[in-house]
Order: C-alpha cells, then sequence, then structure tokens
C-alpha cells in the first residue's frame, strides 16, 4: 500500500550511509525472542571492530508483528513487511513451502530497494560482524556475494555463493538482475533463491546485461561450512551449514564467546597465537550428510 512505501521510503532515508547505502536483516518471531538470535547478531556490532557505529544504517525486516514489536524493542529501525496469509513467525526449517516462501518473498522485497535507489548489504541474522567488511569489499563490482565454498578467485564462477551475506550496487544492471534472480524462480520451483542463484550465474544472459559479480573470500567472510581460520583478519562469520534454531545458537554463542576471548588478548599474542574456532559443534557438518 502507499503509507507501507511511505514507511518504507522514511526508514531507508533516515538509516542511509551519505551514499545512499543501508545494512538489511530479515527477522521473524522465532529468530527474535529474548537471547535468540537477533541478540546475537546486535550484540556482535557492538563488541566487534569498527563496526558499532554500522547499526545506525542497519534496518531490521520484520515478517510478523512479534517479530516487529521485539526489533521495537532493541533497535530503532525496523520496518514491517506486510505478507498477507502467509503465517511467517515460526521457525521455518531449511526448505519447507514455508521457508522458501519466506526467501523469495525477501528477494522480491531487496529488488525493492535497488528500485528505490539504495545500496545495500544485505546480511542473515545468523551473521556475526567481527570487523567493518567496507575495507575488504572490491571497488568494482556490481553485486559482491559470499560463499559457502571458496575456490581461490573472485570472479571464477564455480564458487558456490551464499545468499544470506551480499553487497549489491543500485544501478539498472542489478535492478534487472534481480527482477531475473526472482522469475527465475518459476523455471526452477521448489529451489531457494541461493540454489537459483547458483544456477543462473552462468546464464548467458547474465553476461549480457553486463552485470559483475565478484565472490568473497571465506577468508574475510566466512562461516561453519568454511570458516574464517584466521581470527586477525576475519569479517563476518556466518552459521550456515547448520539446521535447526537451537543447534545454531548453541554454536553462536560459543563464537562469541571466542571472539570475545580473542579481543581481550594483548596485541603481541593476537599476532602470535594461531587461535581457531571453537565451532562448529552442534552444527557439525557430519550432521548434515
Amino acid at each position: 500500500s502507499d503509507s507501507e512505501d511511505l514507511k518504507l521510503d522514511r526508514v531507508l532515508q533516515k538509516a542511509s550511509m551519505r551514499d545512499n547505502t543501508v545494512i538489511l536483516t530479515t527477522l521473524n518471531a522465532a529468530w527474535a525472542s529474548p537471547g535468540s538470535v537477533i541478540d546475537l547478531f546486535v550484540d556482535s556490532f557492538h563488541s566487534g571492530v569498527r563496526t558499532s557505529s554500522l547499526l545506525n544504517h542497519l534496518v531490521i525486516i520484520a515478517f510478523d508483528g512479534d517479530a516487529y514489536r521485539q526489533c521495537a524493542k532493541i533497535h530503532h529501525y525496523c520496518f514491517a513487511l506486510g505478507t498477507e496469509g502467509v503465517d511467517f513467525s515460526e521457525e521455518k526449517r531449511f526448505l519447507t513451502s514455508g521457508y522458501l516462501e519466506m526467501m523469495w518473498k525477501r528477494l522480491d522485497f531487496l529488488r525493492l530497494v535497488l528500485e528505490k535507489g539504495y545500496s545495500f548489504i544485505f546480511s542473515d541474522a545468523d551473521i556475526m560482524w567481527f570487523r567493518n567488511p567496507f575495507p575488504h569489499f572490491y571497488p568494482n563490482g556490481d553485486l559482491q556475494i559470499a560463499c559457502d565454498h571458496y575456490v581461490g578467485n573472485a570472479t571464477d564462477l564455480r564458487n558456490i555463493a551464499n545468499g544470506g551475506f551480499n553487497y549489491v550496487k543500485s544501478n539498472e544492471r542489478t535492478i534487472e538482475f534481480y527482477s531475473f534472480w526472482y522469475s527465475s524462480r518459476l523455471r526452477y520451483p521448489g529451489y531457494h533463491d541461493q540454489d537459483v542463484f547458483n544456477a543462473i550465474k552462468h546464464d548467458p544472459y547474465v553476461a549480457d546485461i553486463g552485470l559483475e559479480i565478484k565472490f568473497l573470500s571465506t577468508a574475510y567472510f566466512g562461516g561453519f561450512c568454511e570458516p574464517s581460520r584466521d581470527l586477525n583478519k576475519v569479517c563476518t562469520m556466518h552459521a550456515n551449514c547448520c539446521i535447526g534454531l537451537r543447534s545454531k545458537i548453541h554454536d553462536l554463542r560459543i563464537m562469541m564467546e571466542d571472539w570475545k576471548n580473542y579481543l581481550s588478548l594483548p596485541p603481541s599474542l593476537k599476532r602470535l597465537l594461531t587461535l581457531s574456532w571453537r565451532v562448529p559443534q552442534n552444527c557439525s557438518l557430519s550432521s548434515l550428510n
């Protein structure tokens, strides 16, 4: 509706950086309850290196009333995304129809943000922000995306992209690509946005529109699938390759403890010790196979 659209314009305008960039995450009630994923997400900004000021540019997109109310308690920029007739409040297990519907709804919303002239970093809320990512983005690149598996080269299409973290500049190419990506769901029924991205990245149409894709190295943008090994370098860590909310929260808490332990070390020890994460634990890859 028009009033929703005005509300969105207002919140994006307030939260945007000077170059019209915003940081976005999505939230449903299952991830919003106190002590759940969203609290850990916001906490990571407070305990990260030069990340707390980035909260001034974060808009939390709530999929349901409970998520919106909880957001309003912990953050100043919240937007309620109207989802008529669909209940997005409970935990959505990976690849169920409810999960798929929520992912595609999110993608369509991101396309709208680009159309309004805003560039964005989209981050799943189960990604901990430990350092400011901006210095590690490429100066050129329309769409920069994190990986479940990184093959060592930022332009290699064999990189396995993860849709949970990306930096997208608003321009004609990205708007066209997001429209193409969204419409491609009809060609790949039962697949989620990330799988469809990994299919259509090879499509000649993507090259035709001139879209420049850069894949982000897991050395800086890691996850449980492929961790950022060096705590002196890590920017973000994603609780990916993990099924089930309880396992996710358990391992995210340990990850935050590891980070705070690292921060408490004197600089000389930070450089000398090769610290490693104690995670994944409950999110072990063996449980996925």
